[in-house]
């Protein structure tokens, strides 16, 4: 959300000059009424006025707040003394009360820092269930529980500040209960997804075809030109960056920056105005929650679901010297994660300030209802969660067990939608990746780090005279990540479908950024290039940036390229599901920067402005996933076991060396052995063998390849074609310099990898194999390699990427 302030009628305008009154107590009366349904959390419309419950366990008392605005901007509040508390829940009806009426809390009883006890009635309350917000943030010491000076610090003492926030903070709208949104579901299979993140705003800020006052909204996303390029690169899902209403933390506000990313969540059940058009932020709250349920839907009408990215291990309260703007004035050690100890003390395992506390019941049941509301009434397809561990923890110790993440997986409305876990975060054992139950799948670190690694880092370290990493971590990871995926509750795990494989995403270097920079450039984030990660695996080819094409170093353009080319196609062709980063298949870039999550400018929105090598790129893209569509045998949905299938007589994967021989051994673990061939039996499917091929040398490599079942090999993409087309202009000069034998010796350029299928292989071994136990996963190379005896070394060519000015 803004960190400005917004007037009634939504119109976002400067912070107000209004100075902060003392909150005066009045005597309140009593609402008239109980709610029919204390434990409906939230205010609702009910015959002739409102339900209101809300739960603050530790209070004395608790006031509604009725909020309204005269024509001058002025707030006049009329106050309800709720009932209760009935399980620490107070509620009440009020009569006369109708959509689009603002609202908030009062809260009254002890303030005790030291025992985490800080209520104080001077800061109005957002209440967490509210499902639509007037107002924005004014980053102003009232919205502080405690004193603080003119700079936000805290005052000697910690004393409570009795300054009246209600001017300066946004306020919950009462809006009518919807009705299931969004249309009729695409429901995209786990093998057919292909997910795309990307973030409401940057998308289109800059999109050709959308009108300008669309562009960064909810309604620019669903416009059809943005649908129209989304279905040609034959993505599946679109994941949203968070879309909850949010805060920007105030470091960043008195820099003058922003959280654009906006995980820093306000409120668990509203949209973020801020991107919403002019027009619906004019037309209140409502309009703009129908602008996203239009978005929603218009997206499933062209067949792509939507998944949301969610921060519920946080809120924008940040520590014990953040403001005051909800769950904090509610109820602090109910709500947030302490030391049991020194229980004013925040025990934080997010790296945000504060953490939520998933052992108390009305946190699992906050997140739980906030996942039904976006699934049942605004038509959302599944989530991504932001530093899930922290959702799975009890106290310090996460488990797969967790309540929370049960009710998730049997929750007959989560249940049925994608479950998508970021499987960290900043706490004791906080890295999980693999470790979360059926149905959720996990972001896979390892696919990047080693997909990176070999194409990058590996090809930096040998253009420096170094050697780079052995084959087993690729080739576990190409294969389906068995060792991550390959355990669970079941016999096989959750399969190679569960390992969300990515290169980038939203944190980090954009692809091509991988390949153009060394090092981080942060510069922007007013952080002194401090913040962002160091661990980057890129390879800049030799010259750090941008290179023109006039430039003496321009040699190096063709060679970046082709890395991109490398890094796409290793990800979209292996085993798992893939996600894309919004402008990678552009070749994007933010200029160095990895950690943009304070621009909100031209660093972070994707450029479409498409030069030819951009053209290529996306055309190449493109291809590749039309390719995984097109060939079940290019998603498999369990792990190999390195054996054939009943019926078949070529062994569902196997891996073989330059000269066509299974690896051994000491292949797999000589770091100096770049080549690597992965033959993918199709008889399961129905569908053709696969034989990718890859060459992570710096020179060029003969390759025989393997004897398979004897069918002739045909190439379908090679990384060193700057377009996929190049292939069928070849064909046509050449009609049999695409189609190679068995044991055929082909030449692979450097640091390049190639795509081989057969003819379709006849029948199919699904009816055979269904009746037999499902195969045990396939070890990891590392641990079970082929005995197979070593070819002689493939003979080398020539050379690239020696360390001499080089490089994208």
């Amino acid at each position: 959300m803004s960190t400005t302030g917004t007037r009634a009628t939504g119109e976002l305008t400067a912070p107000s000059p209004t100075a902060a009154r003392t909150y005066e107590d009045v005597p309140a009366p009593r609402a008239s009424g109980r709610a029919r349904n204390h434990r409906r959390l939230g205010a609702h419309l009910v015959g002739d006025g409102i339900d209101v419950a809300v739960h603050a366990s530790r209070a004395e008392r608790v006031d509604l707040c009725l909020i309204d605005v005269a024509e001058d901007g002025a707030l006049r509040e009329r106050r309800y003394r709720l009932r209760g508390p009935v399980s620490g829940i107070w509620h009440g009806h009020v009569p006369g009360v109708r959509a689009g009426q603002r609202y908030g809390f009062r809260v009254h009883g002890h303030w005790d820092p030291a025992a985490g006890l800080l209520h104080n009635p001077a800061k109005l309350l957002l209440d967490p269930y509210a499902r639509a917000l007037a107002g924005g943030v004014e980053l102003v010491p009232a919205i502080y529980a405690h004193a603080v000076d003119d700079a936000l610090r805290p005052v000697e003492g910690f004393v409570r500040d009795d300054r009246d926030s209600a001017p300066f903070v946004p306020h919950g709208v009462v809006v009518h209960d919807g009705v299931p949104s969004g249309g009729p579901r695409p429901r995209v299979p786990w093998p057919d997804t292909v997910i795309y993140e990307a973030h409401v705003r940057g998308l289109t800020m800059r999109l050709p075809g959308v009108p300008a006052e669309l562009r960064g909204t909810y309604a620019g996303l669903a416009h059809p030109a943005t649908v129209a390029h989304l279905r040609r690169l034959g993505v599946t899902t679109v994941e949203l960056l968070p879309i909850h209403a949010a805060m920007s933390e105030p470091f960043l506000t008195q820099k003058g920056l922003s959280n654009y990313w906006g995980y820093n969540t306000l409120a668990f059940f509203a949209p973020e105005p801020g991107y919403a058009t002019r027009a619906a932020r004019l037309g209140g709250p409502e309009a703009v929650l129908a602008e996203v349920k239009h978005m929603v839907a218009a997206l499933h009408a062209a067949g792509i679901e939507v998944l949301l990215d969610v921060v519920y291990n946080h809120t924008c309260e940040a520590g014990v010297e953040g403001p005051t703007l909800s769950l904090r004035g509610l109820d602090n050690t109910g709500y947030y994660l302490h030391d049991g100890a020194h229980p004013g003390q925040l025990v934080d395992v997010t790296g945000c300030g504060n953490s939520l506390d998933f052992r108390r019941t009305r946190v699992v049941q906050l997140a739980l209802d906030s996942l039904r509301y976006w699934v049942s009434e605004v038509g959302v397809d599944g989530f991504r969660f932001d530093l899930a561990v922290t959702l799975g923890r009890n106290g310090a110790e996460f488990t797969p067990y967790h309540p929370f993440l049960v009710a998730m997986a049997t929750d007959p409305v989560l249940a049925e939608t994608k479950l998508v876990a970021e499987p960290w975060d900043l706490g004791p054992g906080g890295w999980r990746t693999g470790q979360f139950p059926d149905p959720m799948a996990d972001w896979n670190d390892r696919f990047r780090n080693a997909v990176r690694g070999f194409w990058l880092a590996d090809a930096g370290a040998q253009a420096k005279g170094h050697a780079g990493r052995d084959l087993r971590e690729l080739a576990t990871r190409l294969s389906g990540s068995a060792d991550l995926f390959g355990l669970g509750e079941v016999p096989g795990g959750r399969g190679p479908l569960a390992s969300i494989n990515y290169v980038t995403a939203h944190d980090g270097f954009t692809l091509a950024d991988l390949v153009a920079y060394d090092h981080k450039h942060n510069e922007a984030n007013l952080e002194d290039n401090r913040d962002g990660s160091d661990d980057n695996r890129s390879w800049n080819h030799g010259v750090e940036g941008p290179v023109r094409r006039d430039s003496p170093f321009a040699v190096v353009l063709p060679l970046r390229r082709r890395s991109l080319r490398n890094l796409l196609a290793t990800l979209l062709l292996s085993a798992g599901t893939p996600m894309l980063t919004a402008g990678d298949e552009l070749g994007r870039t933010q200029h160095g920067n990895n950690n943009a999550y304070c621009q909100d400018n031209e660093i972070s929105w994707v450029d479409w402005r498409l030069q030819p090598w951009r053209e290529d790129l996306l055309a190449t893209t493109a291809y590749l996933l039309r390719l995984r569509r097109e060939h079940r045998v290019l998603r498999p949905t369990r792990f190999a076991s390195g054996r054939p299938v009943a019926g078949d007589d070529v062994a569902d994967l196997g891996w073989f060396d330059a000269a066509g021989q299974p690896m051994t051994p000491q292949q797999w673990h000589d770091p100096h052995h770049r080549v690597l061939q992965m033959l993918r039996s199709g008889f399961r499917f129905g569908d053709a063998d696969a034989l990718l091929v890859l060459n992570g040398s710096l020179d060029q490599q003969e390759v025989a390849l393997p004897h398979g079942r004897g069918c002739d090999y045909e190439l379908v993409w090679d990384s060193s074609w700057e377009r996929p087309d190049f292939s069928r202009l070849s064909s046509d000069s050449e009609p049999f310099s695409l189609v190679a034998s068995p044991g055929e010796r082909v030449e692979l350029e450097a640091l390049s990898m190639r795509l081989y299928l057969t003819g379709p292989v006849a029948g199919t071994a699904e009816a055979a194999t269904a009746a037999r136990p499902a195969a045990q996963p396939a070890s990891s190379p590392a641990a079970e390699p082929s005995t197979s005896p070593a070819a002689a070394p493939a003979p080398g060519g020539g050379r690239v990427g020696r360390p001499a000015p080089l490089a994208d």
